[in-house]
This record gives structure tokens, sequence and C-alpha cells, in this order.
């Protein structure tokens, strides 16, 4: 079945290439032209007239009846609609006013009928095929010409209708493969989505607690008296252990990344800017680094989306984390400003400065940046006030419980 499959559309794609070279319709009308032409002078040849002065005008009659049925069919490729109606009404004149078709006419009145209904109108494409089975009912002479017309009457419907079909199947293959691609790019697009997520969600959670065990083990080591030698080779082997794991995980976090685009912020119920999760972040980042971090309140508390507020929570949480990465030691502000329409989201701290180039490329700061975006939001970043490192993001929104 496959390899019948195959062979038909080789066939198919062969037919395709011919019909669509160059010269193919002057072909296409010169070679039932010539077979009309031909068939018309031995038919005139075997049936002279019976006044010898009517030889020449009945040879010429033939041969324009057959041209006239034959030579339009090279108008399919452009018009065919007016193909077909040329060649149906010279058949039908042919029929009935001469009493004589030729094999080609007949050949050609079942092209156009096909190629009508396959390409052009589907009612024209019917009503040039009607004639015949009225001519077949109305009974006209019989001989061969009673054949023709039992003939056409009988294919030049089926043609026509065949045309059709093969039209509307075409356009249904069409849609199909259209939902298809509809369906594999929807897919495509979610998964990218979902990579893009979870990699923000590893980076933001995994990275920040891994990057609080390196700072915690260092400290540890650091700040305690009288620590054995073994204790703080231990500790050092934890930090390290830390921060290769970071490292995975960057190159980790590089692969999911990789082809994933910006995906809307999750709508779950996660963490948000209530007070008390605000309070638990920034102790956890006191103890961690063992400095002081200040969190700052302006303008009316407000509820608002959960999708903006778990935005500007994850911002912080990376925000902080940059902090103790790249600025151990340094006191950090933290400041919400709430105004009717947005929330004005200030890092702060009183380190050294921005980032080296190689630490600012990292996924930090660009994380951040596409959560702001996914929220319609902006966030900037550079040297603060009097020394240190600011990050901003302005965010949109609106408070939930106004009504």
């Amino acid at each position: 079945m496959r390899q019948e499959d195959d062979h038909r559309g080789a066939w198919a794609d062969r037919g395709r290439r011919i019909a669509a070279a160059r010269h193919a319709p002057v072909v296409a009308g010169a070679l039932p032209a010539l077979l009309a032409v031909a068939e018309s002078l031995v038919r005139a040849a075997s049936t002279p007239p019976a006044g010898s002065t009517e030889g020449p005008l009945y040879v010429a009659v033939f041969v324009l009846l057959g041209l006239a049925t034959t030579l339009p069919v090279a108008l399919l490729w452009w018009q065919p609609a007016a193909a077909a109606l040329v060649v149906s009404t010279t058949v039908v004149l042919s029929l009935v006013a001469f009493q004589t078709l030729t094999v080609a006419g007949v050949g050609t009145q079942l092209l156009t009928g096909y190629r009508l209904g396959r390409s052009g109108p589907q009612l024209p494409a019917v009503l040039v095929s009607t004639p015949f089975p009225v001519l077949a009912l109305a009974g006209p002479a019989g001989g061969e010409v009673r054949v023709h017309i039992l003939l056409l009457a009988s294919l030049a419907p089926a043609a026509a209708m065949a045309g059709i079909a093969r039209r509307a199947r075409s356009e249904a293959l069409e849609i199909s493969a259209a939902r298809r691609m509809i369906a594999d790019t929807l897919v495509e697009h979610t998964a990218r989505g979902e990579r893009a997520r979870i990699a923000r969600e590893l980076h933001d959670v995994v990275a920040h607690h891994i990057s609080m065990v390196a700072v915690q083990a260092e400290t540890a080591r650091l700040a305690t008296p009288g620590l054995p030698a073994a204790g703080a080779e231990r500790l050092s082997a934890i930090g390290d252990t830390a921060r290769a794991a970071l490292s995975e995980m960057r190159g980790l976090l590089g692969v999911l990344r990789e082809d994933a685009t910006t995906d809307p912020a999750s709508r779950q119920p996660q963490p948000g800017l209530r007070l008390r999760e605000l309070n638990a972040l920034l102790d956890e980042s006191r103890e961690t680094s063992g400095t002081g971090t200040r969190l700052i309140l302006s303008g009316r508390p407000a509820t608002l989306a959960p999708g903006l507020e778990l935005a500007a929570y994850r911002i912080l949480q990376e925000a902080l984390t940059n902090a103790r990465r790249h600025a151990p030691g340094a006191a950090v502000d933290v400041e919400l400003h709430y105004a009717h329409d947005a929330l004005r989201l200030l890092i702060r701290d009183n380190g050294p400065g921005p980032p080296t180039a190689a630490a600012a490329g990292g996924h930090g700061l660009s994380g951040m940046r596409e959560r702001a975006a996914a929220v319609g939001g902006e966030l900037r970043t550079g040297p603060a006030a009097g020394g240190g490192f600011l990050i901003e993001a302005l965010l949109p929104g609106k408070d939930e419980t106004a009504s």
C-alpha cells in the first residue's frame, strides 16, 4: 500500500511539473487541435457532399468545428471558466447544427469540465455539463452522433464532479495540515514557556538556597573562633561544593533557556508582598550575610495582582542574592513605594558598585528584567548615589481591592 501511494505521488508530481512547464498551454491546445483537424479531414474525404462545388466549404466547416472544440483548451491555465464555456458551446453547436463531433472534441469537453471543477467556480462546472443530458433526453439523430451525445451525457457531469471532489479533498488536506501545524506550534510554544518558567524557578529558588549554603559555610569558617583545622577544611569543602553546584546549575539553566521564549509570570498563589513574607525574606538575608538589611515602605500598601506580587518578590529575592554574591558584607536597603497605579521597587547596597562585565553577564539580571517585562514593567540597574549598586524596578499595577 505504501509503495502504491509513493507511485501515485510520483506520477502526480510528474504531472504537476509538466503542467507547470513554460510551453504546456501551447502544447495542450495544439495537440488536440491537430488530432481534430486530422479526424475532420478523414471524415470529409470519406463522406463527400453531393455537389462538387460544396466540397471545399464542407471540408472547411469540418476543420473549423474541430479547431473550435479543441483550441480553447489552451486558456485553461488562465481562464478555466471561459475555456469550458467556449468548448461546451461549440461542442453543442457541432452536435446539434452539423451532426458531427471529433473524438478530440469529446476529450476536450471532459478535460475542461474537470479542470473547471478542480480550480474554478463549482456552479459553472456543473452548468457546462448539463446540455448533454438534455440532448440525450431529446433524442436527436442516431448513429455516431448519438453515441457521442450519450457518452458526454454520462461522462461530462462525472468529470465536473470529479474535479469538484478533487478540489474539496485538496482543501481538506490543506486545512488538516494547517491544523497540525498550529497544534505543533502551540505544543512547541507551551514547551518553551514551561522551560523558561522552570529555569526561572530553579534560578530564583534553588540557586538562592545553594548560594546561602556557600555563604553560610564561608561565614562559619571565618567567624568561629578556635575552629579545628579539620572542621575548617570541611566547611571550606561545603562552600566549594555549593559553588560547584551553582556552576553546574548555570550550565543547566543555559540549556533550559536555549530557544525558550519569555513566558508570562505564573498566576499560582506563590509568595507575594505581604509584610510577613517580606520580613521572612529579609531575615533570611540578614542571617546569611551577617549584615544589615532594612525595609522601607512608602505610600499606601495595597493588595496587587498575584502575578505582579510574585514578580516583585522574585526580583527582590534575586537582588538580595546578587548583593550577597557581588558585595559580601554590604548593607542593603529595600524600598517599596506604592503609587496609585504603579509599584516602585528599589534595592540599594553600599558595596563596591556595579558588578564586573563577566559577573553581570549571568542569568540573574536578565531573569529580573524578564520578570519585570512579563508584567509590563521595566528594570534598571546602575551605580547608586553615594556609592554602591542600585536595582530599580517599576511595575504597573492597581489595587485589586479597589472597586
